[in-house]
């Protein structure tokens, strides 16, 4: 039987990854970070989606620890077959393409620059660290049942009755469904490179999310004035569909939605 250890196991994607595998009837690991037998006993197959995301600005120190400073640990200490790290589409912040092989651009005294600057480093130590087996997954933004993102936040407020917008709806980012990331997951560590884009391909707009709610409340919309519009780069997807054949999911599904 696989044995599987994932680090970060309570955040939404880690909780996700775990009941996936526990479904194929895997041993799945969840362990402290302060938990001294994590550099004693096997790992097996390494899932580490330890991180920090919305508050990294006020967490600093913890953002580091998450993304670098563990991960260093793990990945000079630990005993495992394989290693998942989950890195951020948000590193192709300010570049103008979205493929795994571009080069990307950070800046210390912007801070918010510090969440990319970590993952960048968590990175950069999988590569240089030559342990074979490791991969990289950057992330777009993911849905399906996660309470503490953008999109979900709005579909409370238009379950309230009102949406009010603080950016442009001509706003417009890449978004994946869950289950998506979980298939990719648990393929992606046989693939031929060593990053890989784990996203939809497709932006939406915010305007089509608006349009989308309305619909599906009869809830009213209202854009701030002076809303300014927040865009991303498309995110190639061109090695998820050449290697595994991937298609995403319908991402506007009223399943999402079961919150």
């Amino acid at each position: 039987m696989k044995q599987y250890t994932v680090f970060g196991a309570k955040g939404f994607i880690g909780q996700k990854m775990v009941k996936a595998l526990r479904s194929k009837e895997y041993k799945v690991w969840e362990p402290n970070r302060t938990d001294s037998d994590i550099y004693r006993r096997p790992l097996g197959h390494v899932i580490y989606a330890a991180g920090v995301t919305a508050d990294f600005r006020t967490r600093p120190f913890d953002t580091v620890e998450a993304h670098v400073c563990f991960l260093s640990k793990i990945l000079k200490e630990g005993q495992f077959e394989s290693l998942i790290y989950l890195s951020s589409t948000r590193l192709y912040s300010g570049v103008s393409k979205g493929s795994e092989d571009t080069v990307l651009h950070v800046q210390s005294q912007d801070p918010s620059d510090l969440y990319n600057l970590s993952k960048l480093m968590g990175e950069s130590l999988c590569l240089a660290s030559g342990r074979k087996n490791v991969k990289i997954a950057r992330l777009s933004n993911v849905l399906g049942g996660g309470d503490d993102n953008f999109i979900a936040s709005l579909y409370r407020e238009a379950r309230a009755g009102q949406i009010l917008l603080r950016t442009a709806l001509s706003s417009k980012k890449d978004y994946i469904h869950v289950d998506d990331v979980i298939d990719l997951l648990s393929v992606i560590i046989k693939g031929r490179h060593s990053i890989y884009n784990i996203a939809s391909g497709q932006q939406v707009m915010h305007a089509q999310w608006v349009e989308y709610f309305v619909k599906l409340t009869g809830c009213k919309a209202k854009v701030e004035s002076g809303s300014p519009e927040i865009s991303f780069v498309p995110i190639d997807i061109s090695r998820i569909r050449e290697e595994f054949s991937f298609t995403p999911r319908y991402i506007f599904s009223d399943l999402l939605w079961s919150l």
